[in-house]
């Protein structure tokens, strides 16, 4: 008996899981349960399971430490924001982002060194990684976080340049973009060479995917990013190994699970052939945040089950840092308990449910590994359409990305949105968010000599908010 209970169960033949689903699905065809993403791409109802050596590759394991859980900061305040990285570093966060906006408007208002040290009073670099998300002013902010390092070598910054999400999503830029790339790579390799942990480049495809775009179409303007950086770097004096080395790449995690992990594979695999053709480390480093367009501002309890998917499917996919928003960012800056939210999700489905604790738990699953192979072949495809136009800046300065993202907005069905079109409350549950007047700083202009650069603007949207409007 106790033989008959431990013996393996027979495997199910394909021709049993679809008998089984046909029965379900009554007078309507199989092929009804065929669908396709935003891009075309295929997704089968069955799948069988994976068969072969492992196609893509895998970020190396940390057994005491899955992934680093980072946190993003955006109070316009400097000493509020500081107050929020200090409690956010006690709560369990291992690294920091610091969004600068000197406007307030949209960050931290900060313009100047000892505005930058204001709001990272109290933090040790040699134990938190800092960051920054600076836009434009990138090469500034990138000397003030090195003057508040003290030029220590042990330092843990990520300076993320990236004044290419910043055209793309402006749709201008103030003097030659091409002379920000220059600007912010003279910076990157001097500062490079002060403190050796540091990444200095962010090759970021999240401004597409905020914009309304496909998985593929993200990984490509990432991957393209990322070689414009490269090239930078090198033409300022940069080996091109260690160039890459020093650059992140930077996708967005999805409420979508299994297409955020699909795509953080792909994105592996897109990276490891670009950086082996340029006889560089094909390992990627991968920043993942979670998306603002899947975020609900109507029963916005709901974005929790979200923001919860999306970490799942980042540690999943193997992402080396995670930053979750707040449940109510889109509807304002988060109270010090939308923040704990965001930490925790992340510290219990690392430290309690163990996600992470396989290098890649997703390998083998047919669904999984064939959905990352198309969309690995899709966005190397636009990755070289990108290229064959002149490189990320003549495409995005001749729409072919804006018009890419406007296909997939175009091509994507009627959503169901718990909370907004599916399952909406009876009555609202009130949230409290933060409130706080922006108080503008002095700081230096990020322009630069030249004529202005401009492309059609890859402007964020929240996929809810249509639906809202209307209620």
């Amino acid at each position: 008996m106790a033989e008959a209970l431990t013996s393996p169960f027979p495997p199910a033949s394909e021709e049993a899981w679809r008998a089984l689903v046909e029965k379900t699905l009554k007078d309507a065809p199989f092929e009804s349960l065929r669908k396709t993403t935003v891009e075309g791409l295929p997704i089968e109802p069955l799948y069988e399971a994976a068969s072969g050596p492992a196609r893509f590759p895998t970020r190396p394991f940390d057994a005491e430490r899955a992934w680093d859980l980072r946190v993003l900061t955006a109070h316009p305040d400097a000493v509020a924001a500081n107050a929020e990285i200090l409690r956010d570093l006690e709560g369990g966060a291992a690294s920091v982002v610091v969004r600068i906006d000197p406007t307030g408007q949209s960050g931290v208002a900060v313009g100047s060194a000892d505005g930058l040290a204001q709001v990272l009073k109290g933090v040790v670099p040699e134990f938190a990684t800092l960051g920054l998300d600076g836009g434009f002013l990138g090469p500034k902010a990138a000397d003030w976080l090195g003057a508040f390092a003290k030029a220590s070598p042990g330092a843990l910054l990520a300076f993320n340049l990236d004044p290419l999400s910043a055209f793309a999503e402006t749709g201008v830029s103030p003097g030659p973009v091409e002379s920000h790339l220059v600007s912010a790579a003279t910076v990157a390799v001097r500062l490079g060479e002060t403190y050796p942990k540091a990444q200095l480049f962010m090759a970021s495809g999240r401004v597409v995917h905020e914009a309304g775009g496909g998985e593929a179409a993200e990984v490509a303007f990432a991957a393209a990013s990322a070689l414009a950086y490269a090239k930078a770097l090198v033409r300022a004096g940069m080996p091109v190994a260690e160039a890459f080395k020093r650059i992140t790449l930077g996708l967005s995690a999805d409420a979508d699970y299994f297409a955020t992990i699909a795509k953080l594979r792909a994105a592996r695999l897109v990276w490891a052939r670009i950086a082996s053709a340029c006889g560089a480390e094909p390992l990627a480093h991968i920043e993942a945040r979670s998306s603002r367009r899947m975020l609900a501002a109507k029963d916005a309890w709901t974005n929790m089950i979200r923001l919860t998917a999306a970490g799942f499917g980042a540690a999943v996919g193997g992402a080396d840092a995670i930053v979750l928003g707040a449940f109510t960012d889109a509807l304002g800056l988060p109270t010090a308990f939308g923040r704990r939210q965001s930490r925790n999700t992340q510290l219990v489905l690392m430290e309690e449910a163990h996600v992470g604790r396989v290098a890649d738990p997703a390998a083998g699953s047919g669904y999984i590994e064939t959905l990352s192979e198309e969309i690995a072949r899709a966005a190397w495809a636009a990755f070289q359409a990108i290229e064959a136009k002149g490189g990320i800046i003549a495409a995005l300065s001749a729409g072919l990305v804006a018009e890419t993202v406007a296909k997939a907005n175009a091509a994507r069905g009627p959503l169901k949105i718990v909370g907004v079109t599916a399952f909406p409350p009876e009555k609202e549950t009130p949230v409290e968010v933060e409130t706080a007047q922006a108080k503008p700083v002095e700081a230096p202009s990020p322009r630069l000599p030249g004529p202005d650069g401009a492309c059609p603007p890859l402007k964020p949207i929240r996929l809810s908010q249509a639906h809202e409007a209307v209620q």
